[in-house]
């Protein structure tokens, strides 16, 4: 099954966190599965930014770019985070690629603004091709994904940073994935009861979002997971944790994290707790309600998440 693991850049900055995660990607390929991660990096875009005398500039959750802070997210997530990244997977026996947006013309940004707020160089995906993608899976490669890429309109510049959660939905559909797994430093999606809900709905996530019970980081997740479900990006979505030697095969069973769901199921439905494969999850409807539209937050105040 082909699956687009989202990992966030909390989950990449230690070296004992990182090759756990690898540890459990590598286990999730031995039973068969094929993996495109795409990851962020938002906590090592600032450590670099104020060493080199960047102020952190934030509208709206998201970070304005300019061209000097767009030198910077390039150099770190195209560069120090993924090649570090790539590195630990091929450590731990997973043949990996590090690209980003401009290899293969893999995916193309357009500006984004926030509530009539130019951001710089923040951008969204605009176009995309899996033709790398595909060869590098073809070939036993698992592509692992910066999410920085050159303007849609072919002119020269400074590259686009794109929120990598929001990046996910548009990359798993362009690349033919079964399922989305957001991989975090949370169990999941916390209820007002402070536990970990195994299902939500868009309804659901509206009451959280209004509520105040999510927030920060979890407000682009819950945005993007949503998107993704309803556009038919994949079978299934699930936003789990990030640790453990198993969490990737965790995270694609019924019990972990929280999976988004277009309506909860009725007491009488069967669920697939006991198919090795479960992950194929709730269909989709093209008539399903709009997602919470609060603005974007990010873990840490980390937009690159």
């Amino acid at each position: 099954m082909r699956v687009l693991l989202k990992i966030g850049g909390a989950q990449l900055e230690h070296p004992e966190s990182r090759a756990q995660l690898c540890r459990a990607i590598a286990a999730g390929r031995a039973a068969g599965h094929e993996f495109i991660i795409v990851h962020g990096g938002g906590n090592q875009i600032i450590q670099l930014s104020r060493r080199l005398g960047i102020a952190d500039n934030y509208q709206s959750g998201l970070r304005v770019t300019d061209e000097a802070t767009a030198e910077v997210v390039l150099m770190v997530l195209a560069g120090a985070v993924n090649r570090t990244f790539t590195a630990s997977l091929q450590r731990a026996g997973v043949p990996a690629v590090g690209i980003c947006g401009a290899d293969g013309n893999t995916f193309f940004a357009s500006r984004h603004e926030q509530d009539g707020v130019d951001l710089g160089y923040v951008g969204t995906v605009a176009g995309t091709s899996a033709a790398l993608v595909q060869t590098l899976l073809g070939d036993g490669y698992t592509p692992v994904i910066a999410t920085v890429a050159p303007g849609a309109d072919g002119q020269e510049g400074p590259f686009y940073n794109l929120n990598a959660d929001m990046a996910a939905g548009p990359l798993c559909r362009a690349f033919g994935c079964a399922a989305l797994l957001f991989l975090t430093d949370v169990p999941g999606v916390i209820g007002e009861d402070g536990r970990v809900l195994p299902a939500v709905t868009p309804a659901d996530c509206d009451r959280l979002v209004r509520t105040g019970v999510a927030s920060g980081g979890m407000l682009p997740k819950l945005q993007a997971a949503l998107l993704a479900l309803q556009s038919h990006a994949a079978h299934t979505v699930r936003i789990a944790p990030a640790t453990g030697d198993d969490c990737v095969l965790a995270a694609m069973q019924p019990g972990t994290g929280t999976e988004l769901v277009l309506e909860h199921r009725t007491p009488t439905e069967p669920d697939d707790t006991d198919n090795p494969d479960a992950i194929t999850g709730e269909p989709t409807d093209d008539h399903a309600p709009e997602p919470p539209t609060r603005e974007h937050g990010a873990e840490n105040d980390d937009s690159h998440d």
